[in-house]
């Protein structure tokens, strides 16, 4: 498990680093700065969790606590509300996403308590 999450974490910053590329080139010209800035709080958060997951990963590889793979699996849905509705969001100016993108937020709250909970019982 250690494994698939370092590996979902480093694509997912592949993913991140080529999106905050495409909203700065691609864009810039297409979205007004209220959007923009919004795919790139996408970007920006789903680079976090990215380096999050492979903290889970090496966590995982040191120590065995259960929390670590519910952990990881919360960043992983966390990216996917959170980051996925803002890019949707932005991409097709939908503002009932946004309804969203708060579960993501939560995902991504329990999944640094549950890191911080498995780590202090290891």
């Amino acid at each position: 498990m250690d494994r698939l999450f370092f590996l979902c974490g480093a694509l997912s910053a592949l993913v991140a680093v080529a999106a905050g590329a495409f909203g700065a080139h691609a864009l810039k010209a297409r979205l007004g700065p209220d959007l923009l800035t919004v795919f790139e709080t996408a970007a920006r958060y789903q680079m976090y969790h990215a380096l999050a997951l492979i903290a889970v990963a090496w966590a995982m590889s040191r120590w065995a606590a259960p929390q670590f793979r519910a952990a990881g699996w919360l960043f992983l849905a966390g990216t996917m509300l959170f980051s996925g509705s803002l890019y949707l969001l932005a991409l097709t100016g939908i503002r009932g996403l946004g309804a969203v993108t708060p579960f993501g937020g939560l995902c991504f709250m329990a999944g640094w308590l549950l890191l911080a909970v498995g780590v202090w019982r290891a």
